[in-house]
């Protein structure tokens, strides 16, 4: 759609529902990953309907805004680095047609920022528990996660894709009617 306000209005109801759902993070401290999931799922909203550069935009006020309303600031940095703006590469990712490339591309991408994302937390947030936690686990510890994150973010990226399909082929269809010629 072309219309100016309607993406404006969209932007800002996906904006109000992934704030929503990075304060809930706060008041559940216990899904603080799940919660930016389920706001990065929403972001993807804006890819389909409108585009990725509009996207982008709602990616940014929703990080911002994060920053400043969410009490868990792992969530909000979790979703600054990664769930947030993962569904709108993707996007641009799945259009690579090689397969091992594109899986590739999308394992570099998710360890590129969740060693940011660690490294930020130690030093940014000052949360050293992650060290410790860590060196609890043993020498492997680390690796050992890292390589059970990157099994989880394969999980993560089939459902994400499964969770797109449903909303162009089952709800979008149900919120804006089908347009049969």
């Amino acid at each position: 759609m072309n219309n100016i306000s309607y993406k404006v209005a969209l932007g800002g109801v996906i904006s109000s529902l992934c704030l929503l759902a990075m304060f809930m993070a706060g008041v559940a401290p216990f899904l603080y990953l799940t919660l930016p999931m389920i706001a990065g799922a929403l972001i993807s909203i804006m890819v389909v309907e409108v585009n990725t550069s509009w996207a982008f935009l709602t990616y940014a006020a929703v990080s911002l805004l994060s920053i400043f309303v969410t009490y868990d600031k792992e969530s909000a940095l979790i979703f600054i680095l990664f769930f947030g703006h993962y569904p709108i590469i993707k996007h641009k990712i799945e259009k690579i047609h090689f397969k091992p490339l594109k899986f590739s591309v999308k394992i570099v991408i998710f360890n590129i920022c969740i060693v940011l994302y660690y490294q930020l937390t130690l030093r940014l947030l000052g949360i050293e528990d992650y060290a410790d936690d860590f060196a609890s686990l043993g020498k492997y510890g680390i690796y050992i996660l890292w390589i059970l994150s990157n099994f989880i973010f394969v999980v993560y990226d089939y459902a994400l894709s499964g969770c797109i399909d449903m909303y162009i082929k089952y709800l979008k269809p149900k919120i804006f009617g089908s347009k049969k010629k």
